[in-house]
Parts: C-alpha cells; sequence; structure tokens
C-alpha cells in the first residue's frame, strides 16, 4: 500500500539520490528547498513496505494546479507506481479546489506522455526550448486534465 506524507528538508539527500539517478538534468537540492518553503507548493514522498519509492511536487493557486516534479525511483519504475502517484496528486489538486491541471513533459519522453494520456490529460501545446538537453534544448509539451 502506497502511502504519502508531506515531504521534509530531511528527505533531501535521498531525493537528491533519486533525482541524480532518475533525470539527466535533475533538479537541484537549492530548487526543493525552496519548494519546501513555499505555502503553495505542496512537496510529498510515497513509501510502501520497501521504503521512499516517489516524490511530487504540486503547486496550487487561483484555481489551478500544476504538476512541478513527479519521479518514481529508477529501480520501482515499470510497476504502476507512477499510476498511483499520478492518481494521489489529481485528488490533492482536487482537495485544493483546482479546477484544472496542468504539467509539461519532455517531448522525447514517450512512457510518461503515455500515462498522463491514459489518465486523461490532453496536449494543449509547446514551449520551446524549455528543458536543459545534452544537445542544447529540448522542447516540453504542455498538457492539462480537467478536474471538474
Amino acid at each position: 500500500m502506497l502511502q504519502a506524507r508531506p515531504m521534509l528538508e530531511a528527505d533531501l539527500p535521498l531525493i537528491m539520490a533519486i533525482e541524480e539517478r532518475a533525470y539527466p538534468h535533475p533538479w537541484s537540492q537549492g530548487i526543493f528547498e525552496d519548494c519546501l518553503k513555499i505555502s503553495a507548493y505542496e512537496c510529498r514522498i510515497y513509501e510502501d513496505q520497501d521504503g521512499l519509492c516517489a516524490y511530487s511536487v504540486l503547486s496550487t493557486g487561483a484555481g489551478e494546479a500544476h504538476l512541478l516534479n513527479i519521479c518514481v525511483r529508477p529501480e520501482r519504475q515499470g510497476l504502476g507506481l507512477g499510476r498511483a502517484v499520478l492518481e494521489q496528486v489529481i485528488e490533492r489538486a482536487k482537495e485544493k479546489g483546482a479546477d484544472t491541471l496542468f504539467l509539461e513533459v519532455r517531448v522525447s519522453n514517450d512512457s510518461a506522455r503515455r500515462l498522463y494520456e491514459s489518465a486523461g490529460f490532453n496536449e494543449i501545446g509547446q514551449r520551446f526550448d524549455y528543458y536543459p538537453a545534452d544537445q542544447g534544448r529540448e522542447d516540453a509539451l504542455v498538457f492539462a486534465l480537467p478536474l471538474l
């Protein structure tokens, strides 16, 4: 059973170890520290019997929510944890009164795109040169999920 709890500053060393293994261009610890300080951001970790397996960062305000980061430990990917975390994030966005949940995803991230589309997200736009990449910058696709 996947249990969620607020992310704590004490969790950051483990979060950073996961982030650095999961992404070629990870968030810095400073970004996570800043997110923990902003009241409109909800940073959560997800644990099961094997410990911390995923985390997310959600911002909410003005009737909207934005999924800023969602990550599953690389060795636990492909087991349905991403879907379970995404479902909890969607529920949290609804509880916070958002009518739409937005996110960006790398154009090259086919598995994440399939997950979001299967959860009901629709592609609504593109941000050019949004993400750092090994060869310059990579575009992001913008997805939205109506929550009403």
